[in-house]
C-alpha cells in the first residue's frame, strides 16, 4: 500500500490503517485486534486503538503493520 507524505505528517489512524491494508475486514476486528494485542507497527506491540501513525514510524522509507504472527503489510510512502 502506498500513502502520501503529507498524509503521513498528519497522522493517520492505525484503525483505518489495518482495515485498508486488508489485515482486518472492519474497523471492529480492527478494535478487537489492537485490545488483544495482535497489532504491531515496526514490530512493536500496539495496545492502544486510539493510536495514530506519522512519520516518527518510518523505518527505512516504510511502516510494517503486523496482525498476530503470520500477516503483515507494508505501507510505503510517496
Amino acid at each position: 500500500m502506498n500513502i502520501r507524505g503529507q498524509e503521513l505528517q498528519q497522522g493517520l489512524p492505525l484503525i483505518d490503517l489495518i482495515v485498508a491494508t486488508g489485515l482486518a475486514a472492519s474497523k471492529g476486528e480492527a478494535r478487537r485486534l489492537v485490545r488483544g494485542g495482535g497489532a504491531r507497527v515496526n514490530g512493536k506491540a500496539v495496545h492502544d486503538e486510539a493510536v495514530n501513525v506519522d512519520c516518527l514510524d518510518l523505518a527505512d522509507g516504510s511502516i510494517k503493520l503486523s496482525a498476530g504472527k503470520k500477516r503483515h503489510a507494508v505501507i510505503q510512502v510517496a
